[in-house]
């Protein structure tokens, strides 16, 4: 079979709308991810001397219970496929909904389900990003700063935050560009992203190699351009 070029430049305004869709949906969720990942990853270490707190009285036990459960949201999705959760989320959710609450015709749109996936896949693992690099930040800069009465909060965003925050952009990165990738699963769930649209090309035309050889291309394009703005914030964060 001979390789068409054609037959790729007629498929380019349909997969151009599929990778538009994909950078919809990764936004989207790396967004909401972000901010379950620092929820969740600050509550893993809730009432610790990381965060220059030492718990007493009632906030022992309240502080204990918030680590649970952020481990808990932390371990759940990351001990199961991100394929499952989205199938979970778009057919088994809306019956669970119905089965507790009596709602009828109650749905989550494909894309939505999408969306809502990414954000709590990646926020488990933006969570241990963010666990790990509070972690890593030197004890003695917070034990200067409540040294200087300052007090917990702005410990956390003038002093933990910023140091914190260089050291989790390489990973965060990584994290962005599996989010990326990971839109293509949801080809499962009927969603019209860049996986999507080449497959129903392709079951018209039968053009395998020309179709799924454009499509690697433009993910390997979108992936770049991730790697690379990354790659621009961290030397203008001055990341060595």
């Amino acid at each position: 079979m001979d390789f068409e070029f054609s037959v790729i430049l007629e498929s380019i305004p349909a997969l151009l709308a599929g990778a538009k869709l994909t950078w919809i949906i990764t936004l989207l969720g790396i967004f909401g991810g972000m901010i379950f990942g620092i929820l969740a990853g600050l509550g893993r270490i809730a009432g610790t001397e990381s965060l220059g707190e030492k718990p007493h009285g009632l906030y022992l036990p309240f502080s204990a219970l918030i680590r649970k459960i952020s481990a808990g949201y932390v371990e759940t999705v990351r001990g199961t496929p991100i394929i499952v959760q989205a199938m979970f989320l778009y057919f088994a959710f809306p019956m669970l909904v119905k089965a507790l609450t009596d709602i009828e015709r109650f749905r989550i749109e494909a894309v939505t389900a999408a969306v809502i996936t990414i954000m709590i896949n990646a926020g488990a693992y933006i969570a241990e990003i963010v666990r790990g690099s509070v972690l890593s930040v030197n004890k003695g800069l917070l034990e200067a700063g409540m040294s200087l009465g300052i007090n917990r909060f702005q410990l956390i965003f003038y002093i933990i935050g910023p140091i914190a925050f260089r050291r989790m952009i390489p990973p965060l990165g990584n994290q962005f560009i599996i989010s990326l990738k990971d839109t293509s699963l949801f080809i499962v769930i009927g969603v019209g992203e860049l996986t999507r649209q080449g497959q129903e090309i392709m079951a018209s035309n039968f053009r395998a190699l020309e179709i799924w050889l454009t499509v690697a291309v433009m993910y390997l394009a979108m992936t770049t351009v991730l790697a690379v703005s990354l790659r621009k914030l961290e030397q203008r964060m001055k990341i060595y």
